[in-house]
């Protein structure tokens, strides 16, 4: 079976706050056939969830979307140590993408949304 993409967020016990994440989440969730998103604490789906449920459907090899600015300490060391486990737990094979943050296509939406939103002049 083919590649999984999972989007991957930080996760709260703020509804709100995951409300808003799936939102975000949702046109890529349109648009890549089988993506999912998961979290990596404190909201459900946690990571081991989705990757549990997609190796029982037959995916060996996902790939997770850290939906994080910037690779601290989660990304450097938590997440790393989490994909090892599950990777042996599930006998699969996860890749960890760059966070979305390292993406230039980010600062950008950034800007157009400040100029947007505050009608910010950019001259």
């Amino acid at each position: 079976m083919s590649n999984r993409i999972i989007l991957l967020a930080h996760g709260s016990s703020d509804k709100h706050w995951c409300q808003t994440f799936e939102k975000l989440a949702q046109p890529t969730l349109d648009a890549v056939s089988g993506s999912k998103i998961a979290y990596m604490e404190l909201a459900s789906p946690s990571l081991d969830d989705v990757i549990a449920e997609g190796a029982s459907a037959g995916f060996t090899s996902f790939t997770i979307v850290p939906l994080f600015l910037a690779a601290g300490r989660h990304l450097r060391k938590d997440v790393p140590a989490m994909v090892r486990d599950l990777e042996s737990t599930h006998n699969v094979e996860i890749q960890l993408a760059p966070p979305i943050g390292e993406s230039p296509e980010i600062g950008n939406a950034i800007r157009d949304a400040v100029v947007s939103h505050l009608g910010t002049d950019t001259g």
